[in-house]
């Protein structure tokens, strides 16, 4: 029988010690249990307060993060602060208020967190690691004069670019190659940002205005020239001087339906010089759009839209508005008529691209349209419906490109798809 040693303390736990002894640690029970109560309060909130009527207000220009998959291991539990956090019931209120109180007392926009989506506007991919730099510190929203606002994604991307301009353009080089080594034709737009186009109307001093700056003068002075790229920016500026308004929303980060008719022109007429010569073109139906930058804000706010009839004939009108994000290709057919294009065209855009195709279906008899974040993720998939076109057109938003957002820039993924289009050339 072993003997205990006088000097040794009983074993307790380390709460019941003496206050003044160094090993005493006082419990949390009550704080951790208030802890967990609000973290269930939290991440049922969304599903309690749908049973009684209430609704998630959708801020940004894509669906609210969907709840997460059991399936997914470890992911299910990192996936549920996003899930709760974008449908909970006020978080609409709840975001105008801040943006409020900070206008109000600090007189500049609150910095809001999207979460780990990327941009809502013109998408690309937000895979690869950031840069030292991190595009949080820049504002989403930068508020300029008269009322105008821009997307922060103008000047945070090209200020914290994920290829440098040298990667940007090999990339976009070797798409040409890959497409005419198959015996199709490539056509290259690059949308400018609403910044590019507009640049009076910026505050006198904003976060990464030297960096934007410097990546947009130089972006322009290179990529058309070194890609074959439609520099759209003359076009778009003589288009706003014959309709006597800009040619993009002073709240919203898009180019108009004349800037969509705009590439359908600059497009026809690199594929089939004088085709345009007889198309016309008349204002047809008004209506409001949501314009998407204030959503960022918390705001919901509409701009006025003016629409067009495009008879490529000069006759009837050939246009045809199809609502569509692109994640499921959108196939055009119309029957041929003259001033129309014939080829069969495939194309690869985003946001910009939907202020265009009403334009393209008047004009093309066979176009199709997929989203440039499908490139990548499905690239068998996007090969195939590629290879249908004699035409391959790219659009892409300059601020994706500038900042090498674009996961199909990289030449890897234009190999893969170049070999699906080599098994079918034209």
């Amino acid at each position: 029988m072993s003997r205990t040693d006088p000097t040794e303390l009983p074993a307790v736990h380390e709460s019941w010690l003496p206050r003044e002894h160094p090993l005493h640690r006082p419990r949390h029970g009550r704080r951790q249990l208030t802890a967990l109560l609000c973290a269930l309060l939290f991440l049922t909130a969304p599903v309690t307060t749908w049973v009684f009527g209430a609704r998630a207000e959708q801020l940004e220009n894509r669906p609210p993060a969907e709840f997460p998959s059991i399936t997914e291991g470890w992911g299910f539990l990192t996936g549920l602060g996003p899930w709760a956090a974008e449908n909970l019931p006020f978080r609409g209120a709840a975001v105008r208020s801040v943006h409020g109180i900070s206008q109000g007392v600090f007189g500049e926009p609150a910095r809001l967190d999207n979460g780990s989506h990327s941009s809502p506007i013109g998408t690309g991919s937000d895979q690869q690691p950031r840069p030292p730099l991190d595009e949080n510190v820049f504002p989403k929203v930068i508020e300029g004069d008269a009322g105008w606002l821009y997307l922060g994604h103008d000047v945070s991307y090209p200020c914290t670019a994920r290829r440098d301009l040298e990667q940007v353009i090999s990339g976009l080089q070797r798409w040409r190659q890959v497409v005419e080594a198959s015996g199709r034709r490539f056509q290259l737009v690059i949308a400018p940002d609403k910044s590019t186009m507009y640049p009076g109307n910026l505050p006198e001093n904003y976060a990464g205005e030297d960096c934007a700056t410097r990546a947009r003068q130089e972006f322009w002075r290179r990529v058309p020239q070194a890609t074959g790229a439609v520099d759209m920016r003359e076009p778009l500026r003589e288009a706003a001087e014959r309709n006597g308004r800009p040619i993009y929303h002073d709240i919203d980060t898009h180019w108009t339906h004349e800037g969509g008719i705009t590439m359908a022109y600059q497009l026809g007429e690199r594929l089939q010089p004088g085709v345009t010569d007889g198309w016309k073109v008349a204002p047809s139906r008004q209506y409001p759009h949501t314009a998407d930058i204030p959503d960022l804000l918390g705001q919901q706010r509409t701009v006025p839209i003016q629409a067009y009839s495009l008879a490529p004939d000069g006759g009837a009108d050939n246009t045809r508005f199809r609502p569509s994000d692109f994640h499921r290709p959108l196939q055009l057919h119309s029957p041929p008529k003259p001033g129309m294009i014939r080829q069969p065209t495939r194309m690869i855009g985003d946001s910009f691209s939907q202020f265009a195709s009403p334009y393209l279906a008047a004009t093309f008899t066979d176009i199709g349209i997929a989203h440039a974040e499908d490139v990548p993720a499905r690239p068998r998939e996007m090969g195939e419906f590629l290879a249908e076109g004699e035409v391959v057109t790219f659009e892409l938003s300059e601020r994706f490109v500038s900042g090498g957002r674009y996961d199909l820039l990289d030449p890897a993924v234009a190999d893969r798809i170049g070999a699906v289009l080599a098994a079918h050339p034209r």
